[in-house]
């Protein structure tokens, strides 16, 4: 299988039988078979994740990388999943474990644009994702996209959107009414189009967190300052005065003013409060990774090659596929299950062969629990008890 980076797109398409078309060309028919010809603008939701490593990692995936896994210690990957509005993955994509995350957005931009059919589609990604570079290359190719920007490293954003007076707007999600803790207004710097929001349900949060924090820095002071250096909590709210360590006013009052917020960035049209909704919606792919590393137990990898290794993870993107096509039916049918009980239940459904009288039969177990509802729900029909082959 080659991924990203090992082949170029003359080489791809002089192969066109390769493991690595193959795995195009069924995330491709996927996508054929969900889409929608009237749904307007199609959105993604971008991310990624690092899965580690029992052994090296293959020829050239196996690297050092920042961990999400909190294992350092171990060879890694990253990989990158794309799923559609509906919560419906996409495809998926797989770097070395020292990549960045930002150099992983414009190739995923590039290849969505070119592998799947549709007249215009937005890309939704963390702040993880933005670098200047990108944000300018996305722009230039004309590719919309909803992006969370890094207010405290941004200079724009903390010096000139952040400070920018004007009134916030509630945002309501979809069915609910009532006061909403969610608010936007909307920032143009020259072109460049800017969406602030605030929580102020979290703006309280974060005051208090931050009060207690002060308290307890000024009674750990009087105790001595060295063993503070080595906490993070206290030590950005420290500063050296005339060689003694002092809590620094200045940054508690700067830290406020990021209370309860969050900035994005965007350069489509779509209302305000419509893009903070959408850019909420990115916990979708948080799931998928929870799914992928604990239910679909794609960890731990033992394989040794890039090209098995490849396959380990994309067959668990397709068991994924499964899952959320299962989960579809089921929301359908008005049926609510916990996954533990549904692969409990399906484990216990059994059939055994009996031979006989120069007579081959079937004999099922008992179908309890969710088993009825959930082959209704996708369509099958459970065998009989009974049956003779």
């Amino acid at each position: 299988m080659a991924f990203l980076g090992e082949e170029t797109e003359d080489q791809q398409d002089r192969t066109p039988f390769t493991p690595r078309c193959i795995k195009d060309v069924i995330e491709e028919e996927l996508f054929h078979v969900n889409s929608d010809l009237f749904t307007g603008v199609d959105l993604f939701f971008f991310d990624t994740t690092s899965i580690y490593f029992e052994g090296e990692g293959g020829d050239t995936l196996g690297r050092k990388g920042h961990t999400k896994d909190h294992r350092p210690d171990l060879n890694q990957m990253v990989v990158g999943t794309l799923i559609n509005d509906d919560g419906q993955p996409v495809c998926c994509e797989i770097w070395p474990g020292n990549t960045a995350d930002v150099k992983t957005l414009l190739p995923v931009a590039d290849r969505l644009k070119k592998r799947f059919p549709m007249d215009l589609f937005c890309l939704v990604a963390d702040r993880g994702m933005i670098s200047d570079e990108t944000v300018k290359t996305l722009d230039e190719r004309d590719i919309p996209y909803i992006l969370g920007s890094r207010m405290r490293k941004t200079r724009e954003v903390r010096e000139e959107v952040l400070v920018r007076p004007g009134l916030y707007e509630e945002v309501h999600p979809r069915g609910t009414k009532g006061p909403s803790p969610l608010k936007v207004k909307e920032v143009w710097v020259d072109d460049r189009r800017y969406i602030v929001c605030l929580n102020e349900k979290q703006a309280r949060k974060d005051e208090q967190d931050r009060m207690m924090i002060i308290e307890s820095l000024k009674e750990q002071l009087k105790k001595g300052p060295k063993s503070l250096v080595g906490n993070k909590g206290y030590r950005k709210y420290l500063k050296l005065d005339r060689d003694d360590i002092v809590i620094d006013e200045a940054k508690i009052k700067e830290e406020s003013r990021y209370d309860g917020k969050w900035v994005l960035r965007t350069n489509t049209e779509l209302p305000a409060d419509m893009i903070v909704l959408k850019y909420k919606e990115l916990w979708q792919v948080e799931q998928v990774f929870r799914d992928i590393k604990s239910i679909l137990e794609t960890r731990p990898v033992f394989h040794q090659t890039n090209e098995t290794i490849r396959g380990h993870v994309f067959c668990s993107f397709l068991a994924l596929v499964l899952r959320k096509e299962l989960d579809s039916r089921l929301e359908k049918a008005g049926c609510s299950f916990e996954w533990a009980d549904i692969k409990q239940d399906l484990e216990a459904l059994q059939e055994v062969k009996i031979e006989e009288q120069n007579k081959t039969l079937a004999v099922r177990t008992e179908c309890t629990g969710t088993c009825g509802k959930i082959f209704q729900s996708v369509g099958v029909s459970i065998p009989s008890t009974i049956r003779e082959l």
